[in-house]
């Protein structure tokens, strides 16, 4: 058994048990990196600041944050970002520089170059 399979047996939120599953199941390198962080003890997922996201991501790249994005910092650039949360104040502040908050779930039927922050 794989030991990102050991993590998720530990988890009990069924939705996070199966988004691990399907993002093992693609082919996609940056999907297994994304599932293994998730896998992970909750206290030990990333929280991103949009300060950050502004320094590190340019127009042309999604933003896949394996957990939190909040809302410290101005984003002047519109992005897309991809997190299995949000705080209101970031989810606000992306919206208006012209960016957009889609899921992990959503992020993984997209086709483009991804960029995980955190």
């Amino acid at each position: 058994m794989s030991r990102i399979r050991k993590l998720q047996r530990r988890k009990s939120n069924p939705n996070l048990v199966r988004l691990i599953d399907e993002m093992l199941a693609m082919d996609k390198r940056v999907w297994k990196d994304v599932a293994k962080r998730v896998a992970r003890p909750t206290r030990t997922h990333a929280e991103v600041n949009l300060s950050k996201l502004e320094r590190h991501v340019s127009n042309d790249e999604i933003a896949v944050v394996p957990g939190k994005v909040l809302g410290g910092g101005e984003l002047t650039k519109p992005i897309k970002v991809a997190a299995l949360a949000f705080s209101e104040s970031a989810k606000r502040k992306i919206e208006a520089a012209g960016g957009e908050c889609i899921g992990l779930k959503e992020a993984m039927q997209l086709d483009g170059k991804f960029r995980i922050i955190g």
